[in-house]
């Protein structure tokens, strides 16, 4: 039983643009990118740190230093569920044992999670996927002549706050009157503003609402049936989230850097789909590396939001197409494939920061 070789690297990918959400404001993205190697092959994966959930790079680079020396041959990710805490580091460890075994069994993951879960269906045959494409929190003015430039796209994810909600919505579904919208309020309404937006916002063509409410207000959706779908997203996690949340919310949003990997992920798609809420996957801003393990539960869900790619001035090497809105098939040579063809990349890389 030998001792895997683990490196840990920060890396910031600049946006192409601010980006705004009612929490801040964005011009990076600040991602820790886990390769783990036998000797002989090597596996990668990238995770997001989330201040929203106490995370820092440097406090999620520190949770996997301090577990290097537990990670052998024999490490997978089961023994990882009780290890680290759902969380951006046990998500890059995860996804990064995910295209290791890969390597080691040269199998892709598509066919591993077939072998090794109850969910042989899932990655059969993987097929390009429709993505939301994000509109970032703005005036009403740019918000439209935004999403007029989105125009063709079928999905568009919309960021809000609390103030100017139906004047927003409506001149961007003026702009983009074919298209079909997820509004994401990131916590910033209350129950009465969530009741009184609602009948009105089912006529511009929102078809889901993630997270309205605080998380802490959750219990105030007891027995509410909303107009339109409402998404937890803040409020889950992993499984063991799913009874709190039963008659609240009617869709989940699947997170790899919540769940704490594709281990967790496969578990709550897998729980969630025996309770009939409706999957949505979603992804902090981060590049194709951290959407390919995603991927996978894309193919179950009924809303993609993945394109935290197109949100980056740059991505890497074999990264996703998207084509109209539409998400092409994973590149087997970035992540989840047989080969390390993606090593020379990693060490090509000309913009990593810290490195533990």
């Amino acid at each position: 039983m030998s001792q895997l070789n683990c490196t840990v690297t920060h890396q910031q990918w600049q946006l192409a643009k601010e980006f705004r959400i009612s929490r801040g404001v964005k011009t990076q993205a600040d991602v820790v990118v886990v390769t783990l190697s036998d000797g002989q092959h090597t596996g990668w994966a990238e995770a997001v740190p989330y201040a929203r959930y106490g995370e820092t790079v440097e406090s999620v680079m520190r949770q996997i230093t301090n577990l290097v020396p537990q990670l052998t041959n024999t490490t997978t990710g089961q023994h990882l569920l009780s290890l680290l805490p759902a969380g951006a580091a046990r998500n890059a460890l995860d996804c990064a044992l995910w295209d290791l075994t890969a390597k080691q069994r040269q199998l892709p993951v598509t066919q591993l999670v077939g072998i090794t879960t109850s969910m042989p269906q899932l990655t059969a045959q993987l097929m390009p996927q429709i993505t939301a494409q994000t509109l970032s929190l703005d005036t009403v003015d740019k918000m439209a002549s935004e999403a007029a430039s989105l125009s063709k796209q079928p999905l568009i994810k919309i960021k809000l706050d609390r103030e100017l909600v139906l004047e927003r919505m409506t001149a961007i579904a003026l702009a983009a009157p074919n298209s079909r919208f997820i509004i994401d309020a990131n916590e910033a309404w209350d129950f009465d503003l969530l009741k009184q937006l609602l009948p009105q916002l089912k006529p511009l063509n929102v078809a889901l609402i993630e997270q309205p409410l605080p998380s802490a207000d959750d219990h105030q959706l007891a027995g509410f049936e909303p107009e339109i779908p409402l998404c937890a997203d803040e409020s889950c996690h992993t499984s063991d989230d799913l009874p709190r949340l039963l008659g609240l919310y009617q869709a989940i949003n699947i997170k790899l850097d919540k769940t704490g990997g594709l281990t967790e992920a496969l578990q709550l798609l897998s729980a969630a789909q025996q309770h009939d809420f409706i999957i949505m996957t979603g992804c902090m801003v981060g590049t194709s590396l951290a959407m390919a393990p995603a991927f996978l539960i894309a193919q179950s869900a009924a809303f993609v939001d993945l394109d935290g790619p197109l949100l980056l001035a740059t991505d890497r090497q074999h990264a996703f197409d998207f084509e109209q809105g539409e998400m092409q098939l994973l590149p087997s040579e970035l992540w989840g494939g047989v080969s390390n063809s993606h090593n020379q990349e990693l060490l090509q890389l000309g913009m990593m920061t810290d490195e533990g």
